[in-house]
């Protein structure tokens, strides 16, 4: 069982056995994270480094944040961890680029939730996770599987730049939106895959339904659908049924439900469309997938809509989720694909 787990070791006991000056690559929220572990595993920090053009004074946890130069300067051999996600291509480039010259590592911790994704987490759920690799559709959606995982545990970057597909894959070979049909985005953000989908069925739809809750977002989205004929947004949150939840509004895409902040009104799939048809849904809602997957069960049975479930904000959505979906609908192929993100954020699950 789970033979396809490679690494048995955590990046954080590597770390903690680790003789060379281990220095953190980024500060924020992400690196006090990581030092909350690091304090857990008794792993010492040298220092604090950014990219030498956004060094600007800043200090983090007691420490000067120094331009990577001048650490590679004065360090002959050092470890990089990386405390920020790197979504676009150049500055990925960029990290993989560090990973030739040095030892680095992109530890794992859940944007939502507690707990560490480790060998023995995995251990802990290994009917659950053997269940979905043998789910699986395709070979493909196998590695990927395998290959975030192997990334979860151990933090090496590796494991994702060989499975990374870019998007248009999903949607050319995948999805494959046409002209005619109606689209729900849960998490619509500022509209930019409701744009994606149209231009993919080359600039046609049918209707669209657009959920996002933080107010600033929301805003953008309208912008972007502006003069747009049958697409309805929506300012609120997605749940499993109609109710009102506390939402905290973070900067750019991490707003999520919370148990602070102010209140949101929240609504389901099934009550927004009431009985009606959906074709494709969309969910990348911030660790509420599966209050939103339970709010769409009448949908899911009765229409069987193309889904595209985020897998990454909590530690057992990667399998969880999967098994979810399956139950719902075992006539579903399930398939997994990971977009450029480093650490393992847009990896995501496709029902078809």
């Amino acid at each position: 069982m789970l033979s396809f787990i490679t690494e048995k070791k955590s990046c954080w006991q590597t770390l903690s056995e680790e003789t060379r000056p281990v220095y953190v690559y980024g500060m924020g929220n992400g690196a006090q994270k990581i030092l909350d572990v690091f304090e857990e595993y008794k792993i010492k920090v040298k220092g604090f480094f950014a990219s030498d053009e956004f060094v600007r004074g800043h200090s983090f946890n007691g420490y000067k944040v120094r331009k990577y130069s001048e650490v590679c300067d004065e360090e002959d051999d050092f470890v990089i961890v990386l405390a920020f996600a790197a979504g676009y291509d150049s500055l990925i480039e960029k990290i993989t680029h560090m990973s030739e010259k040095h030892t680095l590592y992109a530890p794992d911790v859940p944007i939502e939730g507690g707990g560490l994704f480790t060998y023995e987490y995995c251990m802990e759920h290994a009917a659950e996770i053997e269940e979905v690799y043998e789910s699986l559709w395709d070979d493909f959606s196998r590695e990927v599987f395998a290959g975030v995982i192997n990334f979860r545990i151990s933090g090496k970057t590796e494991y994702l730049s060989r499975i990374t597909t870019p998007k248009s894959e999903v949607y050319e070979n995948i999805i494959k939106p046409v002209g005619d049909e109606t689209y729900v985005d849960l998490g619509a953000y500022n509209g930019d895959t409701v744009e994606e989908i149209i231009k993919a069925a080359g600039g046609k739809y049918g209707t669209v339904f657009a959920l996002e809750p933080d107010s600033r977002n929301y805003k953008k989205l309208v912008r972007t659908t502006e003069g747009m004929e049958n697409i309805y947004t929506f300012n609120c949150a997605v749940w499993s049924s109609d109710t009102e939840l506390m939402f905290a509004a973070k900067a750019g895409r991490q707003s999520s439900v919370s148990s602070s902040g102010k209140p949101v009104e929240a609504r389901s799939v099934d009550s927004i469309l009431d009985g009606k048809k959906a074709d494709i849904i969309k969910m990348d809602v911030e660790g509420a997938e599966e209050e939103a997957i339970n709010g769409a069960v009448n949908t899911i049975k009765a229409f069987s809509p193309k889904l595209m479930i985020s897998l990454y904000h909590r530690n057992r959505d990667i399998f969880y989720l999967p098994l979810m979906i399956k139950k719902l609908n075992p006539e579903y192929k399930l398939i997994i694909r990971h977009q450029p993100y480093i650490p393992a954020w847009e990896t995501n699950l496709y029902a078809i």
